[in-house]
């Protein structure tokens, strides 16, 4: 990514990991520019299009920035590792920084800590990253089950 301009961190729940990938829970009409303005080439979207947080015409408001899109649905009560797979896929097929992001960042770092798992990173290192905005393996919350029993199927 470039520093001609700072991490617009106020986007809600962002993040930086170490690999260079940004994270971030929903986008508003304002943040392409922002992300076109720290180098972002390609932005993955984990949320569904009809969640009422989601922001409209995302796919054009990026283009007018130059920024690729792809559109990985992944319901919240219902994810698969298929949807982990698709994620790694677009990641390994992106030309350039990439951002991903959700509604709240929860569907990113969770799947993003199965991705990790399977490259290597040390389990502690991926929980730290996820747990910095959300921890399914520990929440007692009824919506963390099916993400618990996702990640511990894996881990």
């Amino acid at each position: 990514m470039t520093a001609d301009a700072p991490d617009p961190a106020e986007i809600r729940n962002w993040q930086r990991r170490p690999d260079g990938v940004t994270t971030s829970g929903r986008l508003e009409p304002r943040d392409p520019a922002r992300l076109a303005a720290i180098g972002v080439k390609h932005v993955i979207n984990l949320a569904l299009d009809s969640h009422p947080e989601a922001l409209p015409d995302e796919r054009a408001l990026l283009a007018q920035h130059g920024i690729a899109y792809t559109h990985i649905p992944v319901p919240f009560d219902a994810p698969t590792r298929e949807h982990a797979e698709a994620l790694r896929q677009a990641i390994a097929a992106s030309d350039g920084p990439i951002h991903i992001h959700c509604i709240m960042n929860y569907r990113v770092t969770a799947l993003l800590y199965l991705l990790d798992i399977e490259a290597g990173v040390p389990a502690q290192a991926a929980h730290v990253r996820m747990a910095a905005i959300w921890d399914p393996l520990t929440s007692e919350d009824a919506i963390a089950q099916p993400w618990r029993a996702l990640l511990r199927a894996k881990a």
